[in-house]
């Protein structure tokens, strides 16, 4: 262990205390904006960032900070994502959930060294659930290792949102989950999500927009656990990927089987 595994973890209770928890259910609709349509940036997703990126450079002033609000003000920050070391920044996710004063959602926060993914941290400031994974040394729920797999006496279930799809393609992903998977809607927070595929909750996510920040710690996270993940055609992720989709599973198996039902392209 070094500073890191100390200091990490403290800043994002500590702002999960000060910034996050006493706006939950708190927003008045000047602490909001639409960013696009149907995607939600709030006072807590701005003040927090800030802070974390502050101390994120104190910490380690020879690295970059990409934070989800700082890149969406500024796109270019992305390109060098695959360069260097790198923090990568989710301050809340699930902000849609935040806004509408319902759970889950949570803060990420992973360290990249020349586009891998070495470390990553993934914090639920309602249940102060701290999931962490070091490459190579394997994942961590408040301190406990943990795996993930298969899980016997029932059916795989697996996530996915009709939001990205169109009517026909949720009607075929319906009819070939049928007996084959407990098909359910996601979580609309990675953070939460990825929490879930390790815990035994679900077994199977498919996502759709595949920002680095949204996935970085998660995806570290679930594979040093033992699970699996791929664009839906197969192909490996890589976080400086562009397009849309992901397809995430307890296991290579469970992948396999969720992308026969789930790895179809948006339309």
């Amino acid at each position: 262990m070094d500073a890191l595994d100390h200091a990490i973890p403290a800043l994002l209770a500590r702002v999960a205390a000060a910034v996050i928890l006493p706006r939950f259910g708190q927003l008045s609709a000047a602490d909001t904006a639409e960013k696009t349509p149907g995607d939600w940036v709030t006072i807590a997703d701005r003040e927090s960032e800030a802070i974390i990126t502050d101390e994120l450079l104190r910490l380690d002033p020879d690295a970059r900070v990409v934070g989800e609000e700082a890149a969406s003000a500024d796109p270019s920050l992305l390109d060098a994502v695959g360069h260097g070391r790198v923090w990568l920044l989710d301050p809340l996710d699930g902000t849609n959930n935040f806004a509408d004063g319902r759970e889950p959602f949570g803060m990420m926060v992973a360290l990249v060294e020349d586009g891998v993914t070495q470390r990553g941290w993934i914090y639920d400031p309602v249940g102060e659930r701290l999931c962490y994974a070091r490459r190579g040394a394997g994942s961590f729920i408040d301190g406990k290792r943990v795996t993930c797999g298969e899980r016997a006496g029932r059916a795989p279930i697996a996530t996915y949102s009709n939001y990205w799809f169109s009517a026909d393609q949720c009607a075929a992903i319906e009819r070939t989950a049928a007996g084959v998977l407990d098909l359910r809607h996601g979580l609309r927070c990675a953070a939460a999500q990825y929490a879930a595929l390790v815990d035994g909750t679900h077994d199977i996510a498919r996502f759709e927009r595949i920002y680095p920040w949204d996935h970085a710690a998660g995806s570290l996270f679930l594979t040093e656990a033992g699970g699996y993940l791929a664009r839906p055609d197969g192909r490996p992720y890589a976080l400086t990927d562009t397009g849309k989709g992901l397809l995430a599973a307890a296991s290579r198996n469970m992948w396999e089987r969720g992308a026969r039902v789930l790895g179809m392209p948006v339309t």
